[in-house]
Formats: structure tokens, sequence, C-alpha cells
């Protein structure tokens, strides 16, 4: 279950970021200790009584309405996503109801397939942990042309794009906006652990990589939430260069969260041109010609 600590936290951050002249509120500066509204402020400009309104914020409210945290919601000048994320972590029971993973993912045969069909353009499949359970050739070059092409078999080998974000230093310097990359994979990773409250798997990934990573956990507890459906990913590829690529995450129906990311290029663009330079130079054959170019030199002359 989501710990009421988590949507208290929530609710503080965000009421901490608002400014109260940015809601009218002219405040007396020899009397104000915070920065941000404080709950009575909260309450009053959402028409919500300050006792309900402390009772959500100390996780004892129940099942809030949907008019209660929508009220809140405005007021506090949610996105979306952080509206959804509220209504997720006030109400955990809903969120739990949610079917639950298998204990080991895998990629199916017809995502396998469809993988492999795509020739010209990088794709993996991803769970909801971010654990990569396959891809294809070009996205193993792409990403991760440093491990394994196999690894993604192998559940206890498997790479997950979040923790290679903050602790494996080839993926990491893959991105020239680390920084910004890095919010996106929290805020991404927060949204499902709201609706999600009771998978223990992703808890104790979150867990590990907060004790793990100062950066990662700096952030978690920033409490940023929003989705990524789609974008670009700007990167420096050891092998081709700089590449701006498109991508498109599109989950798989009945999979319990799994996803397909693809990523494309501008056609005609330099992205392009290093793509296929970068399919060329890791294809099996280009790899069997140098692995023979190589036996070639080592041989003696006789």
């Amino acid at each position: 279950m989501v710990a009421p600590s988590e949507l208290g936290d929530f609710l503080k951050s965000r009421r901490a970021a608002l400014r109260p002249e940015v809601v009218g509120i002219t405040p007396h500066p020899s009397r104000r200790r915070v920065t941000g509204l404080r709950r009575e402020e909260l309450a009053m400009l959402a028409n919500v009584s300050i006792t309900h309104y402390t009772r959500l914020e100390q996780g004892r409210a129940g099942n809030a309405s949907d008019g209660l945290l929508e009220a809140i919601a405005r007021t506090l000048r949610l996105t979306d996503d952080e509206t959804a994320h509220l209504k997720d972590l006030a109400r955990p029971a809903a969120a739990s109801s949610r079917p639950a993973p298998p204990r080991v993912a895998h990629a199916s045969a017809s995502a396998r397939q469809l993988l492999k069909a795509m020739t010209d353009v990088p794709a993996v499949v991803m769970d909801r942990r971010n654990d990569v359970l396959a891809w294809n050739h070009l996205g193993h070059a792409l990403l991760a042309g440093h491990l394994a092409p196999e690894s993604p078999d192998t559940p206890g080998d498997r790479p997950n794009l979040t923790r290679m974000l903050f602790l494996d230093e080839q993926y990491r310097e893959l991105y020239t906006n680390w920084d910004e990359q890095a919010q996106l994979a929290v805020a991404a990773l927060r949204l499902v652990a709201g609706r999600h409250p009771d998978d223990r798997s992703l808890a104790d990934f979150i867990g590990q990589l907060t004790m793990k990573c100062d950066e990662f956990a700096s952030l978690w507890d920033q409490h940023p939430v929003r989705t990524c459906t789609s974008g670009v990913k700007r990167l420096r590829h050891p092998l081709v260069g700089a590449m701006e690529l498109s991508f498109e995450n599109l989950v798989i129906p009945g999979t319990s969260g799994q996803r397909l990311i693809a990523y494309t290029a501008e056609p005609g663009s330099p992205s392009e041109a290093a793509l296929r330079l970068l399919g060329s130079a890791t294809a099996p054959e280009a790899r069997n010609r140098a692995t023979v170019r190589r036996d070639v030199t080592a041989s003696p002359v006789r």
C-alpha cells in the first residue's frame, strides 16, 4: 500500500512550490515563515474544510471524492499527470485493484517478431520498471552496445534503463542533456509507483536505487510527476557521434504495463545518416568481417 507520508509529502511539495502572490494572497513579510501556501490558505482557496484537508495530507481521509481532489488540484495548479497521481495516492485501494504483473515478465513471441522486422528502426520492449525484456539489433547498438546482446533474455542480467541512466557511466554519457533525462525518468517512475502501490519488486527497485545513487534520491524527494509517451532524445553515440532521434512509447495491450519504444530520425538528416552508419557498422556480418581481419592479421606468415 502507499504510505500516508507519500500523499502528504506530495501535497506539501506542491504547496511549497506555489507562491501566495500567484493565487492572490499578499503575505505579511514579518509574519510568514514559509514561502509557499499554508494548509489553511490552500483549504480556503479550494473551498474545503481545513480539517478535511489536514486529514487528507496526513493520509487519513479515506476514500476522498473526485470533487475534493479536483478542487485541490485546481488550487495547486497541478498538471493532468500530477492530478492523476494525486488520485492514485489518495485512493490506494483503487490503484491496488489493477492487475499485478507476472512474477517474471517476458516479451511475447509476437513482440519479438515485430522487433526483428523493424530492421531500420531501433526498438526495445520494456516492463513498467524499465527492465529491457527484448531489443532488436539496432536498439541494442544504439542504447547499450557495451552490453551482451542476449542480456535481456536472463532476468538476473537484464538491463534496466533507469538504473543505467544513473549508475552506468557509458549509458549516462550517451545523453547530451543528462539532467533533463534524469528528471524525466524519475517523474515517470513516480507516476508508475503511484499507480501500482502493491508492486513489491518496483518498491524494492526504487529503494535500492535510492540507496545507491544520491542524485536519484535527491530527485525522488522532489516528487516530480510526468508521463512520457513521445519526445526527442539528443544523443552522443561513441561510434557515430551526435544524433537527434524522435521516440514513441507504445503500451502493449494485455501485458501489465509492457511498452515498445521506437526511435526514428528525420528523413535526409545527419541523424538518419548516423543511424544508417550505426546499423551497418554493428551488423553481424560486419562483426564477422572484423573478426576475420583480426584473425588474418594475427596469423603468422608462412
